[in-house]
């Protein structure tokens, strides 16, 4: 939901109040009227706000569990505070009774506030035809229901993801029937989902630009097809396609490609991120300007840092060379922190040690201004940079800017559509005919796409074609890093339980003083640097799902746990 959304429903709500507070006794109103059906779907603008609502319960990254980003409970990230919650999602102290990301109330009140809306929204407001809006208001009220269902299916399927099998909830239910609804399986679900993305789909726009007020942030006919990409993707995944079917890989794959056959998109080389209007940006969630997640996130050691999300040497080592050549620790050690030759996603993900930011530069080692013992220093010796603004000032009078989250991406579109269509032939060449589609494009062209976007080489034609799925995973964990997608993709997959082990480095170096004594110049003369492990996260195979939350099932015994928990 947009940051102008957000304000329309608070000055709603205050003008409320302001003439109840300063209403005469005979004129005072009812305040429930303001909360009655009746009134709420009595204007266009008041039936607005209750589709706006909806729109409250997306949730974004910047600080989606205990209040820093999921990658640091994988092997992309280390949290700089031992203390953080964030340390149950690998430590193994969670459970039903006690969960992690518990999200299972909040998704269901957000489908529950999409079915009231569906179930209460008219299809007109015929005493309004003769003003001038009227034409404009018609427009977005006959899409609104639309962009709920669209909402509704993706509040699904964030359960989906967690949880496996679900809930369907289609209406408006009593105490007693949301106390006795059964579940369905994965796939019923998904199927579910995907039939409700095809009917958002036919009817959405392709972009608001063109409209009226020209309200971005709202969902669209790309946003539908690229969850029902996501959603495919996930459900032809080993973790829920243990027969390996690839027909499942197929229907994948024709997603996919449906979005990209928009033509709407683009894989761009300029600024993408905390730019909602990037060519790249298929649905975000956007922020007023806010310094939040920089006062989490700046390197210790500068005014206003906390340290926080610490990427890890197991991505830096994702990040390629430049010419496209995996980067090897052994071979290619020269280059740890050589941001000339590494793919240029390095410098734009991670601030590495001798990296610049904000007029000086990091220096992460042992003793450093910006290292350990300090406390709360990075133990990893990266900091991230990804989603920062670095102009953010934390002085009373400093400057703080906007956010965006993004949602849908169509970078990971082309990736999903690699996997896909490489799981479905096994060629990472393939072209041609496949599920009642004609494919154009390849899987290795599609991954080289985002290659090219990004300005690091191809995948060499000599590389063997064997090891191409293993690029592919390698290629979304480095484009889509710090995205929300690694702690998912690792499960999807079925590979958690070989990425445990979380590795840092341990840098030395002498301090250099430069200039003279009124002007000195301080750095640092890098002496030695090791890799260490400094994490191994605790994994059991009923991890793959969350555990339902216990309170949830002592409201309904019907619910059947997830196996293990």
């Amino acid at each position: 939901m947009t940051g102008e959304m957000k304000k329309y429903i608070r000055l709603f709500v205050i003008a409320i109040l302001g003439v109840s507070a300063s209403a005469c006794d005979f004129l005072t109103l009812d305040e429930s009227v303001y909360t009655t059906k009746e009134y709420q779907f009595a204007y266009f603008e008041t039936t607005k706000q209750v589709c706006t609502n909806v729109y409250s319960y997306l949730q974004s990254g910047f600080a989606g569990v205990e209040g820093t980003m999921r990658e640091c409970a994988t092997d992309d990230a280390d949290y700089a505070w031992e203390k953080g919650g964030i340390k149950r999602y690998y430590d193994g102290t969670w459970n039903s009774i006690y969960p992690i990301d518990d999200v299972w109330a909040h998704y269901y009140a957000g489908i529950a506030a999409a079915n009231y809306f569906l179930e209460n929204c008219p299809e007109d407001f015929p005493e309004s035809i003769y003003t001038t809006e009227y034409n404009d208001n018609k427009k977005q009220l006959d899409l609104f229901p639309y962009e709920v269902r669209f909402l509704r299916a993706y509040f699904h399927f964030e359960l989906l993801k967690r949880y496996g099998n679900i809930v369907i909830v289609e209406k408006s239910l009593g105490m007693d029937e949301a106390n006795a609804v059964k579940q369905s399986s994965f796939d019923e679900v998904a199927a579910w989902i995907v039939s409700e993305c095809d009917a958002a789909a036919a009817k959405l726009p392709v972009t608001y630009a063109d409209t009226y007020n020209k309200e971005l942030g709202r969902a669209t006919k790309g946003a539908a097809l690229a969850l029902k990409a996501r959603v495919l993707l996930y459900a032809a995944s080993p973790l829920n396609n243990p027969t390996a079917d690839k027909s499942k890989w197929e229907d994948a794959a024709v997603a996919a490609k449906d979005v990209m056959d928009l033509n709407v998109y683009s894989l761009i080389q300029e600024e993408i991120f905390n730019n909602p209007d990037a060519a790249d940006m298929i649905m975000g969630i956007r922020y007023a300007d806010d310094a939040s997640f920089e006062a989490a996130n700046f390197p210790m050691g500068y005014f206003g840092g906390n340290s926080g999300v610490n990427p890890s040497q197991n991505l830096a080592e994702a990040f390629d060379l430049i010419d496209g050549t995996p980067f090897d620790y052994d071979k290619h050690k020269d280059y740890l922190f050589d941001a000339g030759m590494r793919d240029p996603r390095f410098a734009k993900t991670v601030l590495c040690y001798g990296a610049d930011f904000k007029e000086t530069r990091i220096y992460s080692h042992i003793g450093g201004p910006n290292g350990l013992p300090l406390e709360g220093a990075t133990r990893t010796s990266y900091y991230l940079r990804k989603f920062i603004q670095i102009e953010t000032s934390f002085l009373s009078n400093g400057s703080v800017f906007p956010h965006c989250w993004p949602l849908f991406r169509y970078a990971e579109v082309y990736l999903n559509y690699a996997e896909a269509l490489y799981n479905a032939t096994g060629n990472r060449d393939f072209k041609g005919s496949l599920g009642g589609e004609n494919f154009t494009m390849s899987p290795l062209e599609a991954v080289n796409a985002v290659r090219q976007r990004a300005g690091v080489g191809e995948i060499p034609a000599t590389e063997s074609a064997a090891s191409f799925l293993e690029r592919v995973h390698k290629e979304r964990r480095v484009e889509l890093a710090f995205e929300d997608h690694r702690y998912w993709d690792i499960r999807r997959w079925k590979q958690a339980d070989k990425c445990r082990e979380i590795y840092g480095l341990t840098i030395n170096a002498d301090k250099v003083v430069e200039g003279d004594e009124e002007n000195p110049v301080v750095s640092y003369n890098l002496k030695s640097v090791e890799k260490k492990l400094i994490r191994t996260n605790y994994w059991d195979d009923k991890m793959y799902y969350y555990p339902i939350p216990r309170t949830e099932v002592f409201k309904n015994q019907g619910l059947v746990q997830n196996q293990g928990w």
